[in-house]
């Protein structure tokens, strides 16, 4: 199974989503494209989160300087972001792909983050609560499915807001598969209770 962690925009908890995941399901992980923070990338952040002995860490296909949209980033680091070049991680466990910023996040002139995503991918979508988050979420929502790609689920980063939520999950008919509350800090324990309350949920998007 590979499951494809996206977001709403920036910021808003895919990370540690895709590290309760991983440590969820003793997966794989890969970030294809890392734009700035080299020295404490997404995938240095996974590795301290997760405990598990299975998972495995992948290079990122481009690892970029600045830490701005990767299509400028790769300007300013003299190259062009080539889709051919991102070649998925052979594998046999599971694979935790995770995202940069929002799905239309510009690689370069043409392609985006959404271009990334196969047809054999599970589509997971964070929707952090702020202001403007059910607008930006449905948005989300509406562009995947537009292109024909399933949204396997949905995890809310947040207290709860049954309003939104429920609207939401109500007009998107889209599986709520758990919530990661605002958390003071973050370490392994918290990651790995959170991996124990999505677990099921988690290996139900293979059938």
């Amino acid at each position: 199974m590979k499951i494809f962690v996206t977001g709403t925009s920036t910021d808003v908890g895919k990370t540690v989503v895709s590290a309760i995941i991983t440590q969820s399901l003793e997966a794989d992980y890969w970030k294809p494209v890392q734009a700035g923070d080299l020295n404490q990338s997404d995938t240095h952040k996974i590795k301290a989160y997760v405990s598990n002995t299975k998972t495995k860490f992948f290079d990122n296909s481009y690892a970029l300087n600045t830490p701005a949209s990767p299509h400028l980033a790769a300007e300013i680091d003299g190259i062009t972001i080539d889709l051919k070049k991102i070649t998925v991680p052979k594998t046999k466990n599971h694979l935790v792909i995770e995202g940069a910023g929002g799905l239309y996040v510009p690689l370069n002139n043409e392609a985006t983050i959404a271009d990334l995503i196969q047809s054999d991918y599970q589509v997971i979508v964070v929707s952090r609560h702020y202001l403007g988050s059910i607008n930006h979420t449905l948005l989300t929502i509406e562009a995947l499915q537009n292109r024909n790609i399933k949204v396997a689920g949905i995890i809310f980063n947040g207290e709860e807001n049954q309003s939104t939520e429920s609207l939401i999950l109500q007009k998107t008919k889209i599986p709520f598969i758990g919530r990661l509350l605002p958390e003071p800090y973050i370490d392994q324990n918290v990651i790995n209770e959170y991996a124990d309350l999505w677990r099921e949920q988690l290996y139900a998007l293979e059938n």
